[in-house]
């Protein structure tokens, strides 16, 4: 007889738990498309998991390609969450999900037919309630190309190489990541102030959950074989996009850490750090420029970039502005 596997062996269970896959979307309809149908070719009991859309103010085509997959089963559940953001949106498949596991994904992912069930076995075979999170690997590709001076900042996560928890210093990406929903119940929501919306390109509002989740006692898993693979454009790989995104990214980062306990001291230690890598950073970055090496001077700017977010964003917080 045949050697069943793990996951295979809880698809066939009777108590068999419902999954939601949740997908936010905003304005990425022929991505979407891509995503969804994998989604509907999941190797997955069809009664035992549902995909929610949820439509965060797109003004193009999104809800005419959900309505692509209308003889799909399951077939897409369109949301449309006006509170514009991707925690809102979040947040809104965690009120609507009738499933007892959330996997967020993100709008341009593409995942083989067995994703959903790797990255639904530790929390399916968790009744004991240890396991709080769990991430799948997530593989950056590029349809448009890559660009070698970004290249650094592009790379699979690769936390280890087999299914199990993760070390304190690793967090999972938001792009490929599932909850168990009693865990919101136990620890509330996102934290929409971290949030990614029209305009900027924060982030922070998944790692800022995964800290809560660990604060709880609650182990964070990583599953590499519930891989995605994570689309990149070339509007992502221009140097005005890595600036902003660096940018943004630092102040996501100070506004999380300043309601800790400590921050104070910290965000003193980070300015006059910042400020000392925004200036050193430029002057490379000029030096660079001079001798013509100009992917090496975009690179050292993005990083001056970063660290003026820091610098913009500290003195805000500390004297409570956003």
């Amino acid at each position: 007889m045949p050697v069943v596997p793990l996951e295979l062996r809880f698809l066939q269970s009777k108590n068999l738990i419902k999954v939601t896959v949740a997908i936010p979307t905003y304005n990425r309809a022929d991505f979407l498309r891509q995503t969804l149908a994998g989604l509907v070719e999941q190797q997955f009991p069809r009664d035992h998991f549902e995909i929610l859309v949820i439509d965060n103010n797109s003004t193009d085509h999104t809800r005419a390609v959900v309505g692509e997959f209308t003889a799909a089963r399951p077939a897409p559940r369109y949301l449309r969450e006006e509170k514009q953001g991707l925690d809102h949106a979040r947040n809104r498949a965690i009120a609507e999900a009738r499933g007892e596991i959330i996997v967020f994904g993100d709008d341009d992912i593409l995942m083989k037919p067995d994703w959903l069930a790797q990255i639904a076995v530790p929390l399916l075979a968790d009744p004991a309630r240890l396991i709080g999170a769990v991430g799948g690997e997530v593989i950056p590709v590029f349809p448009d190309g890559l660009p070698e001076w970004v290249r650094e900042w592009h790379s699979p996560l690769a936390f280890r190489l087999d299914l199990g928890p993760l070390d304190a210093k690793h967090s999972p990406m938001g792009a490929n990541l599932a909850f168990p929903t009693w865990v919101f119940e136990k620890l509330g929501p996102f934290h929409t102030a971290l949030d990614r919306a029209a305009g900027n390109y924060f982030s922070g509002g998944d790692s800022e959950m995964i800290r809560r989740v660990r604060a709880a006692g609650l182990e964070v898993w990583f599953a590499p074989a519930a891989a995605v693979q994570h689309q990149m454009p070339a509007s992502r790989t221009t140097f005005r996009y890595a600036a902003r995104h660096a940018f943004d990214s630092a102040r996501s980062r100070v506004i999380d850490r300043a309601g800790q306990p400590g921050a104070t001291g910290y965000l003193v230690s980070r300015f006059l750090g910042n400020f000392a890598k925004a200036l050193g950073f430029t002057l490379l970055a000029l030096l660079n420029a001079i001798v013509l090496r100009r992917d090496a001077a975009k690179k050292a700017l993005v990083r001056a970039w970063r660290s003026c977010g820091y610098l913009y964003q500290i003195p805000r917080s500390m004297f409570g502005k956003v």
